[in-house]
């Protein structure tokens, strides 16, 4: 993932500390019911690299998916921004995992990037019926607007939105700068229809994009997107402060944190994602299973 990329020598310039919660933030997570879930996981899981770290020495590439749903209980599946995979092979899919996993697809980027959200109902009813063969292992969809659409696009995201089916559980994420003006960190009158519709927004966490760590949820739910670099120090210190921040949502009604690792080198994913799991444990009084790593090295 590159988005939000700097360089090493950059990152220890960089303030990384939280922003304070806006008080819509707070009178949301209030209205929640608390006894948080966790979903926790990377964005993808066929990495030949995580063989001998993540998955048994041997396994093979067919057996990717059953070894990582035996170490995280969900995935941000970004597999299906690039392709429009099939019902049968979603099927298959679900086989490999157990009771209680569940996928966050993406919409594909012909929806989003290409068509930019217009004219796209046909595509939209494919793609939703491909990914309700994932039934009860169907967690969040996500929605990335081409990131050249800003304000003036305002309209056609809330359209889009509009005329999807209201059981669709759904969180924006918004990449283009102009969401993030003026003191309020997040756009208003976009963020009343997402409260109003009861969708939720993503926090991406990227070292360069710091305004897209606004801490405005919609819902009593957050959805997290943490991009680390290579597991510099400051990865560590990045984590420690949103474990803070959860523990404190929790006490406030938070009812679900979807917690997705990524890094500008997908193969160090697993050791931050771990480190973050055992703060939770230790901080929050969580029991999130540890993932197992068999060729784990010193963390700093």
């Amino acid at each position: 993932m590159e988005f939000g990329k700097i360089s090493e020598n950059d990152l220890e310039k960089i303030d990384f500390k939280l922003p304070p919660d806006p008080p819509e933030t707070t009178t949301v997570l209030k209205k929640g019911k608390g006894k948080t879930k966790f979903y926790i996981g990377c964005a993808k899981w066929g990495r030949k690299d995580w063989v001998g770290k993540l998955y048994p020495n041997g396994t093979k590439d067919k057996d990717f998916l059953q070894q990582y749903a035996k170490q995280f209980n969900s995935i941000e599946f970004n597999g299906f921004f690039y392709n429009v995979h099939s019902r049968e092979q979603v099927e298959k899919w679900v086989k490999a995992v157990p009771r209680g996993f569940l996928f966050c697809p993406k919409f594909t980027q012909y929806i989003t990037h290409i068509r930019r959200l217009q004219n796209t109902k046909a595509e939209v009813d494919e793609f939703l019926n491909i990914v309700s063969a994932f039934g009860k292992h169907l967690g969040p969809i996500f929605l990335m607007p081409n990131p050249q659409m800003g304000l003036k696009h305002l309209e056609t995201i809330e359209n889009f939105i509009n005329d999807l089916p209201a059981d669709i559980d759904l969180f924006l994420e918004l990449r283009h700068e102009e969401w993030y003006n003026g003191s309020s960190g997040y756009n208003k009158e976009l963020y009343q229809f997402l409260q109003k519709s009861k969708r939720g927004i993503v926090i991406t966490d990227a070292a360069g994009r710091r305004d897209c760590v606004h801490m405005h949820l919609s819902t009593p739910e957050c959805f997290i997107r943490f991009v680390g670099n290579a597991l510099h120090r400051t990865d560590y210190l990045r984590i420690d402060e949103w474990v803070k921040r959860i523990k404190e949502w929790m006490g406030e009604g938070l009812e679900r944190c979807y917690f997705f690792m990524h890094q500008h080198e997908e193969l160090h994913s697993p050791e931050l994602i771990k480190y973050f799991i055992e703060q939770m444990n230790k901080h929050c009084g969580t029991d999130i299973p540890l993932p197992v790593l068999y060729n784990e090295g010193s963390l700093f």
